[in-house]
This record gives structure tokens, sequence and C-alpha cells, in this order.
């Protein structure tokens, strides 16, 4: 059996001291380190269409008091599509934004569509 090596390529972890510190930081604050980075590429329009969609989707979510596995569980979507939704790392298509939408102007009525509890 090979034994797990790391990836000398693979950028190092960081250490628990920087995950504090990053958590701790304010949208606003990462909103101005990151227009402050000249280096950096701006965000193209597709990017910022999934930070839009991303950031409702989770205040969506939050606004209903449910985490992601419940979310995901009670509008029968893949909890592995909602975190790629959630982070930006996918885009709904029409269809499951037209979904998200009805969810979000009548959450009940979705329920009731549904049999949820």
């Amino acid at each position: 059996m090979a034994k797990f090596e790391l990836n000398p390529q693979d950028p190092p972890r960081p250490s628990s001291e920087v995950v504090s510190r990053l958590a701790a930081l304010t949208e606003d604050a990462v909103e101005a380190m990151q227009a402050s980075d000249t280096k950096a590429a701006p965000p193209s329009h597709a990017m910022l269409e999934r930070a839009v969609v991303a950031r409702r989707l989770k205040r969506l979510r939050e606004r209903l008091n449910f985490n992601q596995v419940e979310f995901a569980a009670r509008y029968r979507i893949p909890v592995a599509t909602l975190r790629d939704w959630e982070q930006a790392r996918r885009s709904p298509d029409a269809p499951a934004l037209a979904y998200l939408a009805v969810i979000e102007a009548d959450p009940e009525a979705v329920d009731r569509a549904l049999g949820a509890a």
C-alpha cells in the first residue's frame, strides 16, 4: 500500500494562528485588503456574478435558520452543489436560480409543495 505523501508543489498549510487571524477579519477589512493588492487581477464579470449569488444564497439560508446540510436536505439540493454555489466555485444554472428565487419569495409554499415538515 502506498504511503500518502504531500506534493512538494502544494502550498504549505497556514498555521492555526494565521487561520484564527483570518477568521477574525471583517468583510470590510477583507475588501480593503483586496483593494490595496496592486498585483491582484481584477475580478471577471463571471466571478462577480458568482460572488453575488453566493452571498445572496448564504443570506437566504441564514435567514431561514438552516445550516448548509439542513438547507440542502430541506430543498433537495445536493449539499456539495450548495457548497459550490455558496463558495462561488460554481454558479446555479437557470432552473436552479429560478428555484432559489421561489424559495426566497415563499419558502413556506416550497415546503408545502415538497411535503416538508
